[in-house]
């Protein structure tokens, strides 16, 4: 029987369990993959605890991002499936499509195929991290020619590929990460300026890097407090993304800054557009062309055994990686 990781109660990392599991048939519109490697998110670490959009339904299944090999297909599925490698798209139910495991049972609509030169541990590194930035500086933030774009927590998967979507539409990056101890990595990776938050202004630099014109892009996963000083380092008329919550704090409207400066502060997630075929598909041939042609380079911060998913979930909280946590099956 395969093994697929479940949780029975709410928590962290610690309440993961590797189980034995009855194999599973597709059903309509569905397929069943074997899983090579699973990508790690945040998402799940909050989902876990039942911090998510989502509650788990106990006991749960959990992963978003697995590459591997379609093993069955449901009915209404094109058989001509059978044998390809794909990745999953997340923003589906964990609850019922987990993912984590040696075997998953996925909706066919979620599906994406990666180039053929990338191994399964880079397919599972896709999905998440560049559709969550193209939504809000493509698609949404329209960064361009000349434009500068602040990425807090720049050393994420989602901040690295952010890097590479401004560096490809003409931008200008500043990675904002809280010591200096990325700098030199981050710069290696593409950043075209890194603010190191604890050690320096990071209004005062923005507004240094942008010859006072201040960001006219925020693209923000910590929110809170922390807000505050992103307005400040706002352009007039700019925009903060916040698409996540790392600080797990109350976030402040920032009023003065907004009121002052006519910037905006919107919520954003993946799903905004998950559920929207005529922007996924468009979205998904911009990522895959750019990693076929080599113009986006997928970063691996660490690879982890299934047999050590609660590890590799540790690890990743430890915030400690620059790129994306996978585990490989």
């Amino acid at each position: 029987m395969p093994k697929v990781v479940r949780f029975y109660e709410l928590g962290g990392p610690e309440k993961l369990k590797i189980e034995d599991a009855p194999t599973q048939e597709p059903k309509e519109g569905e397929v069943r993959l074997r899983v090579q490697a699973t990508g790690l998110n945040r998402a799940e670490l909050l989902y876990m605890a039942g911090l998510y959009f989502e509650q788990p339904k106990l006991p749960s299944r959990i992963g978003y991002e697995a590459a591997g090999v379609v093993e069955a297909v449901g009915a209404g599925v094109d058989k001509s499936l059978v044998g390809k490698k794909v990745a999953t798209v997340p923003g589906y139910s964990m609850n019922q499509f987990g993912v984590l495991g040696e075997e998953a049972v996925v909706p066919r609509s979620v599906l994406g195929e990666y180039p053929e030169k990338l191994s399964p541990a880079e397919g599972a590194a896709i999905w998440m991290q560049y559709l969550t930035a193209w939504g809000a500086l493509v698609h949404y933030g329209k960064v361009g020619q000349g434009d500068f774009a602040l990425l807090p927590a720049a050393s994420s998967s989602v901040g690295l590929a952010a890097i590479q979507i401004v560096k490809d539409a003409g931008g200008k990056s500043i990675a904002a990460t809280r010591t200096s101890k990325k700098r030199k990595e981050l710069v290696e990776l593409g950043a075209d300026y890194v603010i190191a938050t604890e050690e320096e202004d990071l209004p005062a630099r923005v507004q240094e890097i942008t010859g006072g014109k201040g960001a006219r892009v925020i693209f923000d996963p910590v929110a809170g407090p922390f807000v505050e000083k992103l307005a400040e380092a706002a352009a007039p008329g700019g925009i903060i993304f916040e698409y996540g919550r790392l600080s797990m704090q109350e976030t402040p409207f920032p009023t003065r800054a907004a009121m002052t400066k006519g910037i905006s502060l919107r919520g954003y997630s993946l799903m905004e557009f998950r559920s929207r075929p005529e922007i996924v598909e468009g979205a998904k041939k911009y990522v895959y062309d750019r990693l076929a042609d080599g113009r986006f380079k997928l970063k691996i911060a660490k690879t982890f055994p299934l047999a050590q998913a609660r590890e590799a979930y540790e690890y990743l909280e430890s915030n400690a990686q620059v790129g994306k946590v996978v585990i490989t099956v």
